[in-house]
């Protein structure tokens, strides 16, 4: 992650593989990334041939020298023209012609070059027909061969990125938010990765941040402000500049009257409030989202006042000698609800700082999913999965052949992301539930012909309604005390409704019956029943229908 051209799942998957122990290597794996040479079968058989699966061989003696960093496989353009060379005895100028007529594959031009390569191998005492069968392999290898100095360009920066990022983590990690801090996506990916890394990020305080995201020990990131959504560089350089002047900001009060509120204005203090960047300030989001136009209002003027000479006897010099400006008539208002608090703070930053709003379902989750999103890959493609998330992305579109109505939805959890295909049979019976920020439970189908998993989706609802949903309960009895049966059809009569609930008892003849209760201990399931059977029986002993 982070490492020039080799961060694509595709790409770190394949270095795992090829295991790259030199630099030749890594200049050969960016040549054959592409889709010719894995279409044809190239790039298997370059990691055969580097693991001695697959034996080298080479039709003439000269051939070695030229392929043997490739393992015997023609893959740069810069080879074909040393075979020229050296088979045939042609200058460089007559090499790059070949080259370009590879490049060009003019029938004419390609024939009359194989004349003369054939002609100067027979001169360098080579058969014609071995020339004739290097030609034909030239001719091949020529659709996918590469321009090695460009590979090598590249596999150059590949190397240093991955050398700082192995040997800087800290400052490496920095240098890579920064770059990318107008790219909310890839902030996220970068912050998450850091974490992977053990690395922390502190999240964004008027107080402490700088413009951009900066070291602050070797295990801390602080957070750039201008990372933060709706926040400019001038608005952040005002910021950084009047606490480096003044001092730390004590209130929302003393923050816009020191800030330049043309630079830092309402836009972008609502968003470092919806973002926590203002939580030193001990009041809640709300009440300082409220009472923001009156502060500004009244900052403001003072502001004007000052420019024009006007000062008054707060302005005396007071302010740098611990004086506190007196608190505004800011509105008394109750702290945003959680998912609120979670949505700005998403909306901000592209993440959560807070927690997760799948955190409270976090062990619901466990009792109605099959996989969580990192671990699709775990299974077959076609797979029937189960999965509960986030819908962060929602794309409406339309088939191109019918024009009938779809949507590509990007869900998450509390691992990973995974991107959703809802076509058009599937559209029209959840497409009501399809909201932003809405936590569903998912069912559909794996798709793993790509290099990231997809799902197409069968069937999708609100987690809310999750307890709807459920059409039987059944509960394992194997090995639990007998006198239990009492206390678990008590449980089962305080929770009465119209789902089937089913007993599996193994019997004195080691085998094992399926009974379903009466209709009088028929229940309505809820987390409190499912919480109560889980405390008195074990969470292995329940499982739900859905």
């Amino acid at each position: 992650m982070g490492v020039f051209q080799v961060e694509s799942s595709g790409m770190r998957d394949l270095l795992k593989k090829l295991v790259p122990d030199r630099f030749e290597d890594l200049i050969a794996l960016l040549a054959l990334y592409r889709p010719g040479p894995i279409g044809s079968g190239m790039l298997d058989d370059f990691m055969k041939r580097k693991h001695n699966l697959t034996p080298i061989k080479y039709e003439h003696p000269k051939l070695e020298p030229i392929l043997k960093e490739t393992y015997g496989i023609m893959l740069y353009q810069e080879q074909v023209m040393q075979i020229a060379s050296s088979m045939a005895g042609f200058s460089l100028a007559q090499a790059d012609l070949l080259r370009k007529a590879m490049g060009k594959k003019i029938p004419e031009i390609l024939e009359k070059e194989r004349k003369n390569f054939v002609t100067g191998c027979v001169k360098n005492n080579i058969k014609e027909s071995l020339a004739s069968r290097i030609f034909d392999l030239i001719e091949y290898f020529s659709g996918y061969g590469f321009n090695k100095s460009h590979s090598t360009a590249y596999a150059l920066i590949s190397y240093r990125t991955a050398y700082l990022k192995a040997n800087y983590p800290v400052e490496f990690m920095t240098a890579l938010l920064t770059s990318e801090r107008d790219n909310t996506d890839k902030v996220v990916e970068y912050v998450n990765e850091a974490e992977h890394m053990g690395i922390n990020i502190l999240s964004p305080d008027i107080n402490t941040s700088e413009v951009l995201f900066k070291v602050v020990d070797q295990k801390t990131i602080s957070f750039g402000l201008l990372a933060v959504k709706n926040v400019g560089a001038g608005a952040a350089e005002s910021i950084v500049k009047a606490r480096n002047e003044g001092g730390k900001f004590n209130s929302l009060e003393d923050l816009c009257k020191r800030v330049d509120l043309r630079l830092a204005n309402k836009k972008v203090l609502e968003a470092l409030i919806k973002c926590g960047a203002m939580d030193s300030f001990k009041m809640p989001r709300a009440q300082m989202f409220a009472g923001l136009e009156t502060i500004l209002d009244s900052a403001s003027r003072q502001q004007k006042e000052k420019a024009k000479g006007q000062l008054s006897f707060f302005d005396t010099g007071s302010l740098n000698n611990g004086f506190k400006y007196p608190a505004s008539n800011i509105p008394h208002v109750k702290e945003w609800p959680e998912p609120q608090l979670l949505a700005f703070e998403k909306e901000m930053l592209g993440f959560y700082i807070s927690g997760h709003p799948l955190a409270r379902y976090a062990k619901q989750l466990k009792r109605f999913t099959s996989s969580s999103i990192t671990d699709l890959l775990k299974h077959k493609d076609e797979d029937e999965v189960k999965i509960v998330g986030l819908i962060v992305k929602i794309k409406n579109t339309v088939t191109r052949a019918k024009q009938e109505k779809m949507a590509i939805l990007k869900l998450e959890d509390l691992d990973g992301s995974v991107e959703l295909l809802v076509f058009p049979r599937a559209y029209q019976k959840v497409s009501r539930y399809i909201q932003p920020n809405s936590v569903v439970l998912v069912n559909g189908i794996i798709n793993l012909k790509e290099e990231t998993p997809k799902i197409l989706v069968n069937d999708l609802f609100p987690f809310e309604e999750i307890y709807k949903m459920i059409t039987a309960m059944s509960i394992n009895l194997s090995g639990v005390r007998e006198n239990i049966f009492e206390t678990l059809k008590e449980l089962l009569s305080a929770h009465r409704g119209s789902i089937p609930v089913y007993l599996h008892i193994d019997t004195p003849a080691k085998s094992r019956v399926q009974l379903v209760v009466g209709e009088g201990l028929y229940v309505a399931p809820s987390d409190q029943l499912i919480q109560e059977i889980e405390d008195l029986l074990g969470e292995e002993k329940l499982s739900l229908v859905v």
